[in-house]
């Protein structure tokens, strides 16, 4: 007859985690999505530098920074990504100008800090949120105006044409390169 096994206590100062053994790793981990064809590649990162390198030409030429860092981000959603959400024109154009007059709030209420930063950005997410527009490139722009100050007359302006030929640059790159996804799967 066979004996019952000993009762042991379990030893409380061992946690009670399980243990991810490599193979349950890859199988959590997934895998990377392959590389795009050196043809997509060179269309997307062409269309992008061409709508940058006319956004710092229109710079140049009236003399105002036009190309600011959360624009750069912006193009490589719209032109890496034109099909997710986060890239549609609603979400490019809404989501920059909420951040904008997110930032220039702040800016009036609290002032210029590292803190109002942050606050400027969090309130950035919410916002674009509740707007039905996130744009996660757009969080950085209320940065911008916290920390640099921007006179709201001319950059309100410029950051909408800006977002605007940031839009219309893929629409016309989506209709040249005849595989593409045709850019935007929806304008608002």
């Amino acid at each position: 007859m066979p004996q019952p096994a000993p009762h042991v206590e379990p030893d409380a100062a061992r946690p009670s985690t399980p243990r991810v053994t490599a193979v349950a790793w890859r199988r959590l981990s997934g895998k990377a999505p392959s590389r795009p064809p050196a043809g997509a590649t060179f269309h997307t990162v062409s269309a992008a530098a061409t709508v940058l390198l006319m956004l710092v030409a229109i710079g140049a030429v009236i003399h105002e920074p036009v190309l600011i860092p959360p624009l750069a981000a912006s193009a490589a959603l719209v032109h890496g990504a034109p099909t997710l959400p986060l890239s549609q024109p609603r979400n490019v154009v809404v989501g920059h100008l909420l951040g904008a007059l997110t930032g220039y709030a702040v800016l009036a209420t609290v002032g210029s800090s590292p803190w109002a930063t942050a606050l400027a950005g969090a309130a950035t997410i919410a916002l674009t949120l509740l707007a039905r527009a996130p744009h996660s490139p757009a969080c950085a722009t209320p940065v911008v105006v916290v920390l640099q100050h921007p006179a709201p007359q001319s950059f309100l302006p410029l950051l909408a044409g800006a977002c605007g030929l940031l839009v219309l640059g893929e629409y016309a790159a989506s209709r040249i390169r005849r595989n593409a996804p045709k850019y935007p799967a929806y304008w608002w």
